[in-house]
């Protein structure tokens, strides 16, 4: 990379991911070497969390964060950012530790981020964006989600929805973290709102996106409902100022 836009803390949160975890964290190693990797792991009960234990005794840049349970991908997140806050990272990293985001795309976003995005994210739907071993039933899911997004949001994102991306420190505290419940899609849509309704630049960069080989994915029927309602709340909550805007 040319430019680092200061110390970087990518986090991975975990739950029952053993046999993908050694594997990602090594590639995000070589992909980026001086970026450090927080896994953030919920009491997997397949012994995930020994496993991240195993890779930070060996190396100094990965750090292990333990919780007492599955409390969702949102407030994972949410408790990682708070710890690479604490310890002083300029950059905090979304990354999922299934295979399905490619670390070696990482210093692209970081770059965007260096180049003076407050958010950038790592977006399938994008010019140059792919998805690989997905069904298209799967495809037409997330396509309308984002077109639904947009729509009732108002914001000009394409994959909002999307959970590999690099936020500035200082964009996180600005936007606030205190009320955010949302988790899944739901989570990615309310920072994403939250950046745009602060005035904060958002950039895109195309990826390509991997169906997991490895494990089970966490999607669910109830992330789906919740995010649906949630948007349409969000919606509706600014649409008054989205029309006052508009005349």
């Amino acid at each position: 990379m040319e430019r680092m836009p200061g110390r970087v803390l990518v986090v991975v949160p975990t739950y029952n991911e053993r046999e993908n975890l050694p594997a990602i964290v090594g590639r995000v190693r070589a992909a980026v070497p001086e970026a450090h990797v927080l896994v953030a792991d919920d009491a997997s009960p397949d012994g995930t969390g020994a496993v991240a234990d195993e890779l930070a005794a060996g190396d100094d840049h990965v750090h292990a964060l333990h919780r007492p349970g599955k409390q969702g991908l949102g407030a994972a997140y949410i408790a990682g950012f708070r710890w690479g806050m604490a310890e002083g990272f300029d950059v905090l990293v979304e990354m999922d530790a299934d295979g399905s985001h490619q670390p070696e795309e990482l210093p692209k976003l970081l770059e965007r981020l260096a180049g003076g995005a407050d958010l950038v994210i790592g977006s399938r739907w994008v010019p140059g964006g792919e998805v690989v071993n997905w069904p298209a039933s799967r495809e037409f899911l997330s396509r309308g989600a984002n077109v639904y997004a947009r729509m009732m949001l108002g914001i000009p994102v394409r994959d909002a929805t999307a959970g590999f991306r690099a936020y500035r420190a200082a964009t996180l505290e600005k936007i606030g973290l205190d009320d955010v419940e949302s988790q899944g899609y739901c989570f990615q849509v309310d920072l994403t709102l939250r950046t745009v309704r602060h005035g904060l630049r958002v950039a895109e960069v195309p990826i390509v996106f991997v169906e997991r080989t490895a494990g089970v994915s966490k999607m669910s029927r109830g992330i789906m409902v919740e995010a649906f309602w949630r948007i349409m709340q969000w919606g509706l909550a600014g649409l008054p100022g989205r029309l006052r805007r508009s005349r």
